[in-house]
């Protein structure tokens, strides 16, 4: 581990120190050759370009850096003057106009001038590879409402622009650093809150002056990653056969199996006689085999066992026989047809009629 821990994390800086400013007496006499850079700029860029391009100009001259803007194209020229003092100027200048191109504002942009400033354009397009995803991941490194890159900016003094496939930083050399591992652990799916309290805790620790020289390690959390997705077993599972550098055994010809069993010493009228033999064997299997298949039709189907009808027993014991006898008698007597509710009595005139056709008939 101490191997692997950086030099610069090794290294103190008295407080309060700065690197003095580079100015024109430490080199008088110029540049010797131009140097200039180029970078191509968005489409959607074009206007606000346009807008603070009066800007960037005069924070450039002041560094006697040239610059043009090439609308028709769609880029951005940097070149050196012959004023031009600073050797290291025209890197800082394509920087700025890298970050311009980015969608970083000008007022951040402009930074990378300052000397103790730097950037760092992380590429995460190629990262990974399933489009939902890397959307996701890009998101969970904003965080809601912008929180999760709002808190690594103040941790790092940094200022951060996710755009497209690409993660812009400003700021100093310690916390571009520390931009730049978030990012990447937060493409590799570990979600960026865990690096921003490590980050938390080392913030802390570094106000003591006592844990200077001494080893953070027990401090920090450990985080483990846990796969709970198991990997899906394929259906058919081929086992790989071990490596043999010698070629397979040749296959047996026909004259070998003959000498093997000994038929290759055998005259021609006895091998002709086994031949047949063999033959006759064939024939005999496959003739009981069709016989076999032609009594199938005539066997008869296994019948089914007749299910036997479960009579319900009698709610009653014993069955009133004279009751019964006295219904049926009662439904002989009864004639069909309700009876009237109230019968009248027979009229006279209804009686002499009947007598009269009785005497007439007689």
């Amino acid at each position: 581990k101490k191997l692997q821990m950086d030099e610069s994390e090794l290294l103190t800086v008295p407080d309060g120190w700065k690197e003095p400013t580079f100015t024109k007496d430490d080199n008088p006499r110029g540049l010797l050759e131009e140097s200039s850079f180029a970078t191509l700029f968005p489409k959607y860029r074009e206007a606000y370009l346009k807008e603070c391009w009066p800007l960037v100009e005069k924070a450039l001259g002041e560094a006697h850096i040239k610059t043009s803007l090439d609308l028709i194209e769609g880029s951005i020229t940097v070149c050196t003057t012959k004023k031009t003092f600073d050797p290291y100027a025209i890197v800082r200048a394509r920087d700025l106009i890298k970050l311009l191109a980015r969608s970083v504002p000008f007022e951040q942009a402009v930074r990378i001038l300052q000397d103790d400033m730097a950037c760092d354009i992380i590429k995460i397009g190629t990262l990974v590879r399933n489009r939902e995803r890397f959307v996701k991941r890009r998101q969970r490194l904003i965080g809601p409402k912008g929180s999760t890159l709002k808190a690594l900016e103040l941790l790092t003094s940094c200022y951060v622009m996710v755009q497209g496939n690409t993660v812009s930083a400003v700021g100093p050399f310690s916390g571009l650093k520390e931009v730049r591992k978030v990012v990447m652990d937060t493409m590799k799916n570990i979600h960026p809150i865990y690096n921003i309290k490590t980050l938390m805790i080392k913030r802390e620790l570094s106000k003591d002056p006592e844990l200077r020289m001494q080893s953070w390690e027990r401090f920090l959390p450990k985080f483990r990653h846990k796969n709970l997705a198991k990997r899906r077993e394929p259906k058919k599972k081929t086992v790989k056969r071990e490596y043999t550098p010698f070629p397979p055994a040749q296959p047996e010809s026909q004259v070998d199996k003959e000498l093997a069993t000994g038929e290759f010493f055998l005259r021609e009228s006895v091998k002709k006689r086994k031949k047949m033999e063999e033959v006759k064997v064939k024939q005999a299997e496959a003739l009981t085999k069709k016989q076999e298949e032609r009594n199938r039709a005539f066997i008869p189907p296994k019948e089914k066992p007749l299910m036997k009808k479960t009579t319900k027993a009698p709610t009653e014991g014993k069955l009133d026989i004279e009751a019964i006898k006295e219904k049926v008698k009662r439904a002989k007597t009864k004639k069909l047809g309700a009876p009237p509710v109230n019968p009248a009595p027979p009229t006279s005139s209804t009686t002499d009629k009947k007598k009269k056709k009785a005497k007439s008939k007689g």
